[in-house]
């Protein structure tokens, strides 16, 4: 949360200040959000029970309000039915985007078959006296590119 506080009075005279507390942009929290995911800290939890112990000595000490785990993710680019991920073989990406649905990203760098496939769609519609639209049928050439 953050304050915000606003004068009220003659001229600016802030003799009347009022203040509340007012939630950040959802892309802030995000952000934040991301940063920590980013730095998260693998933990042991103490034989004892009440106490979580770094992973290894080069990793920083954590804090309040650092991420912790105990378990590494699953790897979602392999097929894994105990956690039900199907994997990314055969999924369709796009090809020419270098982000989050680019097929390097999404096909885990094994690489993406492209087939050529014919596209059947309305064109060329024209709208008829009263009630009704007439279509040709057009079709064209389409590139579709599935991970390997």
């Amino acid at each position: 949360m953050q304050t915000e506080c606003k004068c009220h009075g003659l001229s600016g005279s802030c003799s009347l200040k009022t203040c509340r507390e007012k939630m950040p942009h959802f892309r802030d929290v995000g952000n934040r959000l991301k940063a920590r995911f980013d730095g998260a800290i693998k933990v042991i939890i103490s034989n004892k029970g009440d106490e979580l112990i770094k992973e290894g000595e080069t990793i920083k000490p954590h804090t309040e309000l650092d991420l912790v785990y105990t378990t590494e993710s699953p790897d979602f680019c392999k097929e894994d039915p105990y956690y039900g991920s199907h994997g990314t073989v055969g999924r369709r990406c796009n090809d020419t985007f270098r982000g989050v649905g680019g097929c390097q990203l999404l096909c885990c760098s094994r690489g993406a078959r492209m087939r050529k496939t014919i596209i059947k769609e309305n064109c060329q519609c024209r709208f008829l006296w009263c009630c009704s639209v007439k279509c040709e049928e057009c079709r064209r050439e389409q590139e579709v590119y599935t991970c390997e």
